[in-house]
């Protein structure tokens, strides 16, 4: 009996030891940069610099190696973070044995993917795609395909659904459908990015990796202030210093990008690579430097202490962008980070992997790239594009919301167009009038 009424006891121990554990490790001071010891912080800043070398090398040579590459290394980057977000949850999963989650959490992944990039490619290819047999019943159909794909996930998991299991199951599909929205959507928008010009994907990306560099630096050297609890080594040194120096490198970047047309051209034809003839016109106006004239006690000071006459600089409109971006790159995106810091908290995990040494796996590198892309795309369309049509525009509605007989016609009115214009020699409306059709046309059109 007595053995019997110390069970009880026996049963809870484990919990509140475990409770313990996780207040001592929240009470636990953290130990900053600055203060580490000499040898262990001095070996993690060499792991570091040399991995952040060899990511910038590899950065770059699939930069130059044209759209596509970079887009399949967006894609490539966007799998390995699902994947590392999706394994935290595959761990209950597997215990509580519920079968189908990770074939699941994968097709759902291809599923999104499918439409996503399927909706990216129809909109910037449309005078491709539209004009080809094979591909236009896709594209013109695209979405309800999309969501018939994803109706079949759906079914799938309500009919592998189990009793006892119910809310494992649901907090599952929940997780799954979180990390495509915030990992999946946002990869999205970057591939968009790349599409209108690899300026706006390369600059934001390359604002966040400086921030992140100077603002490790300059906490390694003179951090002494804890900047966020969820973060505990980041101070507010760092984040200050971070922020300097990514403005002034963001100015410098964004000077030396707009000199080259392979980056601020749209993306026309996915062959093209930094060796290719890039060209465009008309060019975004965002690229030509236009006078600005200097408040006159700006110019007086510099005329009385530096002795220098200057009452106007020349500056491109993008080279001002370029503050907004590296503002939000310094002060919003690192709450990307710690965002992915309260989660792996919650999680009692360190890192989400160990895919690059000295920096954990591949979310904690592009945890803050995610909502930097996404802000980058919606500033370029709010403030920076300049036109809203296209010809793929034109084609889509021309094609979808015309019947033949208006095509044809359509086709007519515009041939007859530059007929009168003196571009088109007038024997052309013979060529492509009624003879010109297929007997398969005149079916269609006698019907």
């Amino acid at each position: 009996m007595a053995g019997k009424r110390r069970s009880p006891p026996q049963q809870a121990r484990p919990q509140k030891r475990y409770e313990s554990n996780e207040e001592s490790s929240e009470e636990k001071q953290p130990v900053l940069l600055a203060a580490e010891a000499s040898s262990k912080k001095w070996r993690n800043w060499w792991l570091r610099t040399i991995t952040t070398f060899m990511m910038i090398g590899t950065f770059f040579t699939i930069l130059a190696s044209g759209h596509a590459w970079v887009i399949l290394m967006v894609m490539a980057i966007q799998t390995i973070v699902y994947g590392e977000v999706v394994q935290i949850a595959q761990v209950p999963a597997k215990e509580s044995n519920m079968r189908w989650y990770k074939t699941m959490s994968w097709y759902f992944l291809v599923s999104t993917m499918y439409f996503l990039y399927g909706e990216s490619i129809i909109y910037y290819f449309q005078k491709i795609i539209l004009v080809d047999a094979f591909l236009l019943p896709f594209a013109t159909h695209h979405r309800f395909i999309s969501f018939v794909l994803w109706v079949i996930g759906f079914v799938f998991f309500v009919t592998n659904l189990r009793k006892g299991l119910y809310k494992r199951q649901f907090a599952q599909f929940g997780w799954t459908h979180m990390a495509l929205i915030l990992i999946v959507v946002q990869s999205h928008f970057i591939v968009n990015n790349i599409l209108e010009g690899l300026i706006w994907f390369v600059l934001p990306a390359s604002l966040v990796i400086c921030n992140d560099i100077f603002a490790y630096v300059c906490g390694f050297f003179w951090g002494r202030t804890q900047l966020i609890q969820l973060s505990p080594k980041k101070t507010v040194e760092g984040f200050l210093g971070g922020w300097l120096c990514t403005v002034i490198f963001g100015l410098l970047w964004t000077s030396l990008l707009m000199r080259f047309d392979y980056f601020i051209c749209p993306a026309k034809d996915l062959g093209t690579t930094a060796w290719s003839a890039a060209t465009c016109y008309p060019k975004n106006p965002v690229f030509n430097s236009i006078p600005y004239e200097l408040p006159a006690a700006v110019s007086a000071f510099m005329q009385q202490v530096l002795r220098v006459d200057i009452t106007e600089v020349w500056i491109a409109p993008v080279q001002l962008h370029s503050l907004v971006l590296s503002c939000f790159a310094s002060l919003i995106a690192p709450f990307g980070g710690f965002f992915a810091s309260g989660l792996k908290r919650a999680f009692h995990i360190k890192d989400f992997g160990q895919s690059i040494p000295g920096h954990g796996g591949m979310t904690d590198r592009m945890d803050c790239q995610f909502i930097m892309g996404v802000f980058a795309h919606i500033y370029y369309q709010s403030f920076i594009k300049t036109y809203s049509q296209s010809v793929g525009t034109l084609l889509a509605t021309a094609i979808s919301s015309l019947t033949l007989e208006q095509q044809l016609e359509l086709l007519e009115r515009l041939l007859t167009f530059f007929v009168n214009q003196g571009i088109l020699d007038a024997s052309v409306l013979e060529k492509c009038g009624s003879s010109a059709l297929t007997e398969g046309a005149r079916t269609i059109l006698s019907s």
